[in-house]
Order: structure tokens, then C-alpha cells, then sequence
């Protein structure tokens, strides 16, 4: 049975046994705990939590899902993706137990001619947390099965919560036993490759506090209702119905395994276990990276971004250890293209934004490995200068954390050169990294925030916004928070004449409000909430306003006068200069974005916005510097069209449509069925927003394009003011033109002729300069060289250098020294005073002193030590540098006692 069939019986099952079907969420949800989403659940928790009302009693769902704290894993053990899709059916105060335990069970061995899955009844088994005998009576009426197939389990098992305080619940987990050709029999207990895990029913029914690990938390008490959260891992179905080994061998995957045996010289399932777990890898990162870049990330270095850079960098480092040299990541997205595509049409519509990142990180980090190799080949060089025969772990770790060298092919490079790897001592710093990285993550994660204040207000129904067509509106007061609790009244006492304290962090809740919430890059309005009728005194400054659950608005204002009561009547004003200004910048954003995609076409894509008034800033997806050419003509198109005066249009109509109509949409972004439209010029920019604008583009007035830069690999960035601030900017920059030509006494338009001309002569003289302290440094090398002094059987310069010096002048100075006292053993150390108050110090030891077992690295040591200083390098040259002037003569008289030793 194909997965996207598994898929389709899974979801019928359910819709045709009453369950709303839910689209799968992005795999980026806004939560504080989570980089990806790693559970079916997930996009319900406001439900379980009960901060929001659901809108149906059952759901059900196949959730994309990412976990990867164990990424080092995949592929060597037969059961874990790090992308998976979660197929869960979910009870919010409606069946309990029995219904969870009916529906799994029938689903399963239903035949496949009835719609079912069709496994043997016989090969299942089941586990309960130790002490629920109701689900161990369940099992055994609804399911027949005798006792010794159901085994009780402990907390760390069979008892879920999210892993902070929340919801959890007893589970009871399903699993298919495999046969004697997967290991020992005695159920789960016994053996988990054998008896493997196909599904998991929580019973979620309890409030946990504060703990550490699984099963270190208390129970804090029941939930006002019990609900159901069911998990069943899709590609461990598809193992089990396509009787393949492992999942990795599935129809999703084996393709792109197929596709990489092709391009490779050793096949896969030849009897060599490591190559074949890099297929695997290879196979699940492909689609993990897929899913992900879909979803709307890219590269980086941090966050979600170094998780999508290391997976992509396995690949390739996998692929090269299998043997493939080409490039090979625009082939494996055409794999993941093709297998994935039924199921998630995104990927096929989206594929060349996909492909095109991915393979940009490639080429990225092929240029990485090269430069990595470089640093190698001399650590290797050193190793066996210094008569050894194993890389230094610190060494191989550098390799890693700085160029994302993996350490198998630091091991291969090295067995290439003849040497061994300290490989425990890499892993000993990976560990220690690893744990300062989950230390870091522990210390960040935290409780869900607690909205069920606002339960009631998000409940009744979403805020009226009116300020698509008015500044002012007459509203209700819905409710009225303090630091998060509901208040009856608020008022104004912080007064210090009156001796009252002024109240804290205070929100208002209206039914509906001309002003703008932030949301879709546009930061909110300010303005106004004034009292009406008895409270016409009352006035309180909104500084700010915020969504809860993307559907209530809350204003948070300053109370300046009087008090406001729940149920009041009151006014709600917009700042109209502050409206004026933000729907410049909101429309302008769009303006540069049709402006970008019409010079460097559609592959430039939206990866962010921000705009206030009279500023935007804009982020797309591109690699490699814009250049000025093309910086001149986006402003140009896009204050083209601002005199053009487009009409500014907007509608609202189905998903769907708007996306044939070609409207843009933010990707990762989750959209509802109905969305707003905004037309400006009719094809010049069509795009699904749901901001403030202005009625027509003249109205933006003209845009300043201030710069471009990088934001992250395969991210820019413009910015740019509009309207007013624009003006002002160009105004600045005239006088500035103004200036420059009163100074250079030559009209505007020949300063940048003037400016370069003058940069030359610079140069010129630096040149100069440059010319002349190289035959000074020759000179005093010349000198220093004739004034060697005979200590022991070494030639021996140790002298202080006049003038600022800094370490790599003494470098240049050290080499040429050297070069003039030949063959013989010689030292060379020189010290001098550096910018700062520093002492920079170099000392170099010839081949001939190194012989007498002579070393730069540990001579450098000596003189650090009188300076104040540390030091360190090679053992031909080694530097360092101090802070203590006065501590140079005893350094190079120590340096004298020390070779003289020897």
C-alpha cells in the first residue's frame, strides 16, 4: 500500500466517523518552546490548554512534523526520520478512552478491501501505564487481546505531557511485532526493533507542574474535561504495509536512495553498514530540508536556519563519503519533488524557490570544505612536524565548529595522510558543546503563556476592525487586564500629589476599533480611547495593539484621565499623521517588492517586511550582492509607478482564487479559506495582505532606497523611507553634495570625479609610505642580523624594536632577520610597543636550533610571562603579546637564560 493511500484511508476513516479534517500546520508555529513542530498535537493546544474554545468536539489531522535532537541517529537505527508525518485523531471533552481504543483498532485490522489497514490481530500488542486497569479491560474486550500482549510501563513510557507545565495523561501505545527476524520475543519490554511502535493513544486527563525529565514532574490535578490526542507515525505504517526492512526504504524514499546509487561507485544494501546509513541520511534530510525551506526558511546560523544549513551539509558530506563528487542536491529536491508532491502540492509549486536555495548551500559549503581542507592539510603537516601520528581532537573539533567539518571526513582525510584521529577528544568537546547547547535550550524554555483570562472575550468572537474605512469609532469596552488579570475599572492615580500608584501593564478589550493590530509586518497603530456620556473626562494614550489568538484585539494604553468601567461606551481614535505615514511605508513595501521581482524576476521572494511610517525594510530570498545597476532601477520602477498613480484596490475573496489571480503570499505563512487582496496596479503588484494602504500610489510619495545588505545566507535585505522621511533624506544628502563641492571648490556634479581622484593620490601615498617603512624594516633587519650574539651554540637576535609596531610588522621584520643569518642554529625574538599599550612579541627558531630540540612556541612562553602576556604557535615561529612595557628588557634577559640553558 503506497503512503499517500495510508494517508487517504487514515483521514476517511475519521471524517466518515464524525472528525473535522484539519490541514496540516507549518512546521513553524509561533511558540516560544518549539524550533519546529515536532507533534500531531501541537496547532491544538490552545484547545487542551483551554485557552480557546475548539470549534468542533473531534479532529483529526496528518501533521508535518520535525524533531531532530537526535540527528546523529538517523539512519542507523531502522524506526527515526527526522521529518515525519503525524496522523492523529483528537477528542476535546467528547469519547475518552473506549472511543480512542475503538477507532485505532478497527482502523488497523479492518481488511484492506473494507478500507482498513488489514494487520494480523494476532501480531498486535499493546502497552498501559502501570496502573490503568481501565485500559487494560478495554483492550481486552474491544480488542480481544489476552494479557500477556498488553504490558504495563512506567512514567517514562507511557505517561505524556508536552514536557513543561500543561496537559499529559496515561498513554497506551500500539505495536506490530515483526517476527524472530528482528530480535527476541517477550513484547515491547524486550525489544523495540522487533515490537515496533505504530501508535499512541493519550488520555489526556491531568494538569502537571514543574520537572526535568520525563517522569520527574508532579501531578498537579484533573482538567476540567478529558480529551483524547492520538499519534500514528505514517512511515512506520508504510514500513509495516510495503514489508520493507526499515522506513527509510519506503516509496517516499527509496527513490532518492535509488537515485544516489546511481551517481555512486559502491551501491546500497552491499553488506557495508556505514555506507548504507549514508543513503539513509541522505534520503531523510532530503525531504526534511524540503519540507522546511518550504515552510520559509533558509540557511543560516542560527535557530531554524543552522538546523536547515547542518542538515543540507550531511548530504553533502554523506554523498562525498559514498563516493559522489558532482553536485548532487538538485537531483535529490527532483526526488523529493516527485515522491512528496501528491501529498503536499506545495512542494511542486514552489520547486524552483526549493531547488534553488538548497542548491546554493551546496555551493556554499563545497567552497567551505575547500577552505577547511587548507586548514587540514596543516594541522596535518604540524602533527607530523612535531613526530606524531594522531590529529589533536581540538583540532578536529575546530574543523567542525568553524568550517562544519563532519569528522568522518576528517577521519578519511587523515587516514589518507597516514595519521589517526583523536577521535575521543573531539567527542569529549562535541559533548561539552552539546551540553551548553541544551543547558542554553532548558534555560529558554518555559510554560506555555496563560491567555485564559481572555477565554471569554476570544470566545464571544473576533475584534470588529472598522480602520480599512474610518480613524474613529464608537465601541463597547469588552474587558479591561492589569498585568494579565481581569479588572472591572481602571483609572488614572498615578498622580503623585494623590498618593496612589499608578496601575500596571493596563489593556483594554473594545468590540470593534479603527486601530491596527501588529500583524503582517506593520507595526500598530497609536492613538486614542476617550470616555463618552459621564465619563467624558476619561482618556487613555494607546501606545500599542496586539492580537490574541489572531482574532482579539487588545489595546495597551497609557490611562491619562478619569477611569474606564467594563461596558462602557467610549470612542476609539486612530492618530491620523501616524495612519498618514504607516500606510506610505505599507504600500511602499509593496512597491519595492513588484519592483525587485520585475528586475530580478520570480525567484526573488518575500522572507520578511517591516514598515512604519516613513520607513520600509524588505527581506527576499537571493543570493549574491545586488548590484548598482540594479539597486538605480528597482527604485526607479518602483517611484515609476508611485507617479503613475495606480489605483489602490482591495477585496476580499477564496484562497484558492486569490493564488490563481497570482497573488503573492508570504510562505510559511497560514492563511484562512477567505483573504484580502491588494491590487495595486492591477498586475504591477497583487498581493494577499491584510494591512493598512493608501488609496492611490502617488499618495506614497517618493521612495529612497537607503541600502542593501545580507541578512543571512541566501537573505537580503533593502530599506528604504518613504513619503516625507523621503524627502527629508534627499534633502540631507544635498547638503551633504553641498557641502563636499563648497570644500572641494568644484560644482556638484564633478565631486565624484574629484572624491576619486583624491582616493587615488591616497593611495599613491600609502603606497609611499609602505615603500619607504619596508626599507626601513630592511635596514634595521640588516642591523639586527649584525649585531647577533653567540649564546651557547646558537646565534641568538633578542632585541626591543623602536616605533609602534604591530605583530605582523615584527612577523615581516622576524623573517627577514632570519633569512640573513643562515644555516646555522639561530633565534630570532623581537619586542616592541604596539598601539594601545600593547607588547607584541614574535619569536622564530631555524631549522638548524629546532634540531637542539630548540621551540618558537615554548621560547615565547618566557617572554610572555615578563610582559604580562601569553603567547603561543608552531614551534618554527610563535607570537604573542603583553601589556606591560616596562617588563621588555627582563623578557629578553629571560629569553638569553633560557636558550643559554639549553
Amino acid at each position: 500500500m503506497q503512503t499517500h493511500e495510508i494517508r487517504k484511508r487514515f483521514l476517511e476513516h475519521f471524517v466518515n466517523a464524525g472528525h473535522t479534517e484539519v490541514p496540516s500546520a507549518s512546521v513553524i508555529l509561533d511558540d516560544p518552546n518549539l524550533l519546529f513542530v515536532n507533534a500531531g498535537m501541537v496547532q491544538f493546544v490552545p484547545f487542551f490548554l483551554g485557552q480557546r474554545t475548539p470549534p468542533y468536539d473531534t479532529a483529526t489531522s496528518i501533521q508535518k512534523c520535525i524533531r531532530t535532537p537526535d540527528i546523529d541517529e538517523v539512519g542507523i537505527t531502522t524506526r527515526h526520520n527526522t521529518f515525519f508525518q503525524m496522523a492523529g485523531n483528537f477528542s476535546f471533552g467528547d469519547y475518552f478512552k473506549r472511543g480512542a481504543i475503538e477507532l485505532a483498532w478497527s482502523l488497523l485490522t479492518t481488511s484492506v478491501d473494507e478500507g482498513g489497514y488489514g494487520f494480523d490481530p494476532e501480531r498486535l500488542w499493546a502497552t498501559v501505564y502501570y496502573d490503568d486497569d481501565e485500559a487494560i479491560g478495554l483492550w481486552q474486550e474491544i480488542a480481544g487481546l489476552p494479557a500477556e500482549r498488553i504490558q504495563r510501563r512506567g512514567m517514562a513510557d507511557n505517561y505524556w505531557s508536552m514536557g513543561i507545565p500543561g496537559p499529559c495523561g496515561p498513554c497506551s501505545e500500539i505495536y506490530y511485532d515483526r517476527g524472530p527476524d528482528y530480535g527476541v520475543e517477550g513484547g515491547p519490554e524486550a525489544n523495540e526493533d522487533r515490537y515496533i511502535e505504530i501508535w499512541n493513544l493519550v488520555f489526556m486527563q491531568n494538569e502537571r507542574g514543574e520537572g526535568t525529565s520525563k517522569d520527574d514532574f508532579e501531578i498537579l490535578g484533573p482538567l476540567p474535561r478529558k480529551n483524547i490526542d492520538t499519534g500514528m507515525g505514517v512511515e512506520r505504517i508504510a514500513c509495516l504495509l510495503q514489508n520493507v526492512d526499515n522506513v527509510y526504504e519506503t516509496d517516499l524514499m527509496r527513490p532518492t536512495i535509488d537515485a544516489v546509487a546511481a551517481l555512486a561507485p559502491r551501491g546500497y544494501s552491499q553488506g557495508n553498514a556505514a555506507d548504507d546509513v549514508r543513503y539513509r541520511v541522505i534520503a531523510d534530510h532530503s525531504r526534511t530540508a524540503a519540507i522546511i525551506i518550504g515552510d520559509g526558511v533558509t540557511p543560516g546560523n542560527e535557530g531554524r536556519g543552522y538546523v536547515l544549513r547542518r542538515l543540507l551539509r550531511r548530504i553533502i558530506r554523506a554523498a562525498k563519503l559514498l563516493g559522489v563528487d558532482q553536485p548532487i542536491m538538485a537531483t535529490l529536491m527532483v526526488c523529493v519533488r516527485d515522491a512528496m508532491g501528491p501529498s503536499y502540492p506545495e512542494l511542486v509549486a514552489d520547486f524552483d524557490r526549493i531547488s534553488r536555495i538548497a542548491v546554493a548551500e551546496e555551493t556554499a559549503f563545497n567552497r567551505t570544505l575547500a577552505a577547511g581542507s587548507k586548514l587540514f592539510a596543516d594541522a596535518a603537516e604540524a602533527t607530523r612536524a612535531a613526530g606524531k601520528s594522531e590529529l589533536p581532537g581540538a583540532q578536529a573539533f575546530a574543523l567542525h565548529d568553524t568550517y562544519g567539518f563532519p569528522i568522518e571526513l576528517t577521519c578519511e582525510m587523515a587516514a589518507e595522510a597516514g595519521l589517526q584521529v583523536d577521535e575521543l577528544g573531539f567527542r569529549e568537546l562535541m559533548a561539552e558543546q552539546r551540553n551548553r547547547a541544551k543547558a542554553d535550550a532548558a534555560a529558554r524554555k518555559h510554560a506555555h503563556a496563560d491567555l485564559s483570562a481572555y477565554r471569554e472575550l476570544v470566545d464571544s468572537g473576533p475584534t470588529e476592525f472598522t480602520g480599512f474605512t474610518e480613524l474613529s469609532t464608537q465601541a463597547r469596552i469588552l474587558g479591561i487586564f492589569v498585568d494579565g488579570k481581569r479588572v472591572p475599572v481602571v483609572s488614572h492615580t498615578g498622580r503623585p500629589e494623590s498618593g496612589g500608584d499608578a496601575p500596571g501593564r493596563v489593556e483594554i478589550v473594545l468590540d470593534r476599533t479603527p486601530l491596527y493590530a501588529e500583524s503582517g509586518g506593520q507595526i500598530a497603530d497609536i492613538g486614542a480611547i476617550l470616555g463618552t456620556g459621564s465619563s467624558a473626562t476619561a482618556r487613555a494614550a494607546v501606545t500599542d495593539v496586539q492580537k490574541i489568538a489572531k482574532t482579539l484585539f487588545t489595546h495597551r494604553v497609557n490611562v491619562e484621565s478619569g477611569e474606564f468601567v467594563e461596558g462602557d461606551t467610549v470612542t476609539a481614535e486612530v492618530d491620523a499623521e501616524w495612519r498618514r505615514g504607516a500606510t506610505q511605508g505599507h504600500s511602499g513595501t509593496h512597491m519595492v517588492h513588484a519592483a525587485l521581482r520585475e528586475v530580478l524576476g520570480p525567484g526573488a521572494v518575500q522572507a520578511g517586511s517591516l514598515n512604519r511610517p516613513g520607513y520600509l525594510r524588505f527581506d527576499f530570498n537571493w543570493q549574491g550582492a545586488l548590484s548598482d545597476d540594479q539597486r538605480t532601477r528597482i527604485e526607479e520602477i518602483a517611484n515609476e509607478a508611485v507617479q503613475a498613480d495606480h489605483q489602490v484596490n482591495t477585496f476580499v475573496t477564496e484562497l484558492d482564487k486569490a493564488k490563481a489571480m497570482g497573488a503573492m503570499a508570504l510562505f510559511g505563512e497560514a492563511y484562512p479559506d477567505q483573504v484580502r487582496v491588494v491590487e495595486i496596479g492591477g498586475p504591477f503588484s497583487l498581493e494577499l495582505c491584510g494591512g493598512t494602504h493608501v488609496h492611490n500610489s502617488a499618495q506614497i510619495g517618493p521612495i529612497s532606497l537607503l541600502g542593501e545588505s545580507s541578512v543571512g545566507s541566501g537573505v537580503r535585505r533593502v530599506e528604504a523611507y518613504v513619503g516625507l522621511e523621503s524627502f527629508k533624506h534627499l534633502s540631507r544628502e544635498r547638503a551633504l553634495m553641498a557641502g563636499l563641492a563648497s570644500s572641494l571648490k568644484v560644482p556638484s556634479e564633478e565631486v565624484p570625479a574629484r572624491v576619486a581622484t583624491l582616493v587615488d593620490k591616497l593611495k599613491s601615498a600609502e603606497k609611499e609610505l609602505e615603500r619607504l617603512r619596508l626599507a626601513g624594516a630592511r635596514a634595521a633587519a640588516a642591523g639586527a642580523a649584525a649585531g647577533a650574539q653567540t649564546v651557547g651554540r646558537v646565534k641568538l637576535v633578542a632585541q626591543r624594536v623602536d616605533g609602534p609596531m604591530s605583530a605582523g610588522d615584527l612577523r615581516s621584520l622576524v623573517g627577514s632577520v632570519k633569512s640573513q643569518l643562515g644555516a646555522d642554529p639561530a633565534v630570532i625574538a623581537l619586542i616592541a610597543e604596539g598601539d594601545g599599550g600593547s607588547v607584541p612579541f614574535v619569536v622564530a627558531v631555524n631549522p638548524a636550533a629546532a634540531d637542539l630540540g630548540l621551540s618558537a612556541n615554548d621560547l615565547v612562553k618566557a617572554i610572555g610571562s615578563a610582559v604580562d602576556g601569553r603567547g603561543g604557535g608552531k614551534p618554527d615561529l610563535a607570537q604573542g603579546s603583553g601589556r606591560n612595557a616596562a617588563g621588555i628588557d627582563a623578557a629578553l634577559a629571560g629569553l638569553r637564560a633560557e636558550i643559554a640553558r639549553s
